[in-house]
């Protein structure tokens, strides 16, 4: 059995990428959910966590940090599952976008921070964060003409692809982001997601 440590679900876009991968592809896990912004968030994290951060996977073999990093471990260990496309090529764009999300955005991740259940009343964003969302829309909208005809993921079909992009998706609802026709039917189909619906029933509860 794995045991996915993650943060607090309203905040934690970090925790929601390998979250979402595991309940997606049917991958059993034990969930610990460290409260965070809290006096004593720092210390229940390293009782877990060697890096101080989390998400953290404890396994039989390791305890591996970092989301990405999870994401492509459990595309080894179940390769059954396609947690990737078989497609060298859908691989190749699909490790490319979450590689450039995984170290991109500053400017959205920090003028609109994830804050999973709220909606607040849109307003222009900055130059920086508008780039930044022309990038993604770009991104997805590219994608999704490529692979359209696998499915209707930006791979075609679902991949750790998709949940790299959750969190944005999430932003993008409740900062009320104004997107292209293809990215805002993306985003659509993402947030409606039943996994996408469990993690926000989750968030609706925390304190």
């Amino acid at each position: 059995m794995y045991h996915l440590v993650i943060g607090t679900k309203k905040y934690s876009s970090w925790s929601l990428r390998p979250w979402f991968v595991m309940k997606a592809f049917d991958i059993p896990f034990e969930e610990t959910v460290i409260a965070l912004r809290r006096d004593e968030t720092k210390a229940e994290i390293c009782r877990y966590s060697p890096s101080g951060q989390v998400p953290v996977l404890i396994s039989d073999e390791a305890t591996i940090t970092d989301s990405l990093a999870i994401c492509e471990y459990l595309a080894d260990r179940f390769p059954q599952k396609q947690l990737w496309p078989e497609d060298r090529l859908a691989r190749a764009i699909g490790r490319m976008m979450s590689a450039e999300m995984h170290s991109g955005f500053q400017a959205l991740r920090q003028e609109m921070p994830m804050d999973f259940t709220k909606e607040f009343a849109a307003a222009p964003p900055s130059d920086a964060v508008q780039s930044n969302i022309d990038r993604i829309s770009a991104l997805w909208s590219e994608a999704r003409n490529r692979f359209q005809a696998q499915g209707p993921w930006l791979l075609g079909r679902l991949s750790i692809v998709d949940a790299m992009y959750a969190p944005v998706v999430s932003r993008f609802r409740s900062y009320g982001v104004d997107l292209p026709e293809a990215a805002q039917e993306y985003a659509a189909r993402m947030w409606a997601h039943p996994v996408m619906q469990e993690w926000y029933q989750g968030a609706s509860l925390e304190e």
